[in-house]
């Protein structure tokens, strides 16, 4: 069984990946600077982590399935901590890339086994306590991320600048090695499988071939290698599904089950958290450009303009058990209400409160927009895993952080883009216009997506 301790350490490994998915975005500006890095080598320093992360999260949770869950978590924390050492003592721009894929790569190893190990060792009130936890801590993650970006950049300890993001990691991981050693179970699949090899690699040209051109292509001018990309994403994505298929009908297991997706609460929670996370890290990398370049705050400031944000959806996750309880997936729905309410205070506020409003004004608008989030995102994640099976439970926290990254890249890719096309030829307000509006539509998608969900929540 997993105490309280080991759910500690597991939702510490948790959180790692997801602070350093966000917290470069206050850094890029310093990083720039000293590496002399550019638009496209800052695109692929964010970008590098996010698509080796989304490409081998199903593949960590197979491989947790059949190795031992604890023996990946550890394996991944380690690299973890080696690759953000690496990160930060990069002397160039390209190491610095290099060291960002290889940093995904180990968070890919880490992060499937915490909603398994969660899943495979506890259940009733102890696991719906848990997978409300790792929902609150993923989401706060997101926003503490760029919260810590900017008070490390600013704070400029030891004159390591921009560094300290990275190697702020490495003492974490130590201490997360310890605990998890000592507190965190052994626990595989009753039923191990060997790796889908054609199914692996048909997944990872998708994502590739769909994520890599969506996040370079703006700051490289499209050149035909990104076309050739996108080209080549349908073609890949309709062969793994049919190799998929195909493996399934002839008794093997393939790499994402087709069984899995046939679960109405997998299936329907998959399709609201795609829209949800797009919204959200676009909205999170939009904020970062505009506060620091479009209202002039320094690192800190930016950082701090969102802490209402992290603090409501904290508590908005801790009330969220008993409010799925009286009301089950309907609060998903009334969150779903309450972040547009947040995001439209929030443009109002931004469109009318002058040209250079103060952290205090953006509270309200950001403080709402958080609230409301924070009531969707656990309860989601409690749903889509509550019929997966605790022999696949590995594979099916695979499918879900796999469609949480790829969403939050693409949101990245495409809502930032739009961003900075638009304020290139007209200016930061009219595109942030443009990109909360962006996100307002996403947000009614959800809403409408989140009432086919069911309506109980186990």
């Amino acid at each position: 069984m997993l105490g309280p301790l080991g759910l500690f350490t597991v939702l510490l490994g948790a959180a790692l990946p997801m602070v350093d998915f966000f917290i470069v975005n206050v850094a890029l500006p310093a990083i720039d600077r000293d590496l002399a890095a550019g638009p496209a080598v800052l695109e692929l320093i964010v970008g590098g982590y996010g698509v080796a992360y989304a490409v081998l999260l199903v593949l960590g949770g197979r491989l947790g399935d059949t190795a031992g869950r604890r023996r990946l978590f550890l394996a991944g924390m380690a690299a973890f901590g080696l690759t953000s050492l690496a990160c930060g003592l990069a002397p160039t721009a390209w190491t610095l890339v290099a060291a960002r894929v290889a940093q995904g790569a180990a968070a890919a190893l880490m992060l499937p086994q915490v909603l398994a190990t969660i899943q495979a060792t506890t259940q009733g009130p102890r696991r719906a306590r848990a997978m409300s936890l790792y929902g609150a801590t993923g989401g706060l993650s997101m926003v503490a991320g760029q919260v810590l970006g900017g008070v490390l950049v600013a704070a400029d300890a030891a004159g390591l600048g921009w560094r300290s993001v990275f190697l702020v990691n490495v003492p974490v991981a130590l201490i997360g090695l310890l605990l998890a050693a000592r507190t965190v179970p052994q626990t595989r699949s009753d039923r191990p499988a060997s790796v889908d090899v054609p199914g692996t690699l048909l997944l990872a040209l998708s994502l590739v071939s769909l994520l890599l051109p969506l996040t370079e292509g703006r700051a490289a001018g499209w050149p035909l290698w990104t076309w050739l990309l996108l080209g080549a994403f349908p073609v890949a994505a309709t062969g793994f599904v049919a190799v998929e298929r195909r493996a399934d009908r002839l008794g093997r297991t393939p790499l994402v089950p087709p069984s899995l997706l046939r679960l109405p609460s997998l299936r329907r929670g998959l399709a609201l958290l795609v829209p949800f996370s797009i919204g959200f890290s676009g909205f999170m990398f939009v904020m970062a450009v505009v506060l620091q370049e479009g209202l002039h705050k320094g690192p800190v400031a930016a950082g701090l303009a969102l802490a209402p944000m992290a603090v409501a959806f904290f508590g908005a996750s801790l009330a969220g058990p008993r409010l799925t309880g009286r009301f089950g997936s309907r609060v998903v729905t009334a969150g779903a209400a309450l972040q547009a309410v947040g995001i439209t205070v929030l443009l109002l506020t931004l469109r009318y409160g002058g040209p250079n409003p103060g952290v205090a004004a953006l509270a309200p608008g950001i403080a709402v927009a958080g609230l409301g989030q924070g009531f969707q995102v656990p309860v989601l994640m409690r749903l889509m895993l509550a019929e997966v099976p605790a022999d696949r439970a590995g594979v099916g926290s695979g499918i879900v952080t796999t469609t949480q990254q790829s969403a939050l890249a693409l949101g990245v890719a495409t809502v930032g883009s739009l961003f900075l096309a638009v304020s290139t030829s007209h200016g930061i307000r009219t595109a942030l216009t443009a990109a909360l509006l962006v996100q307002l539509a996403l947000i009614v998608l959800a809403a409408g997506l989140s009432l086919r969900l069911p309506r109980t929540v186990r």
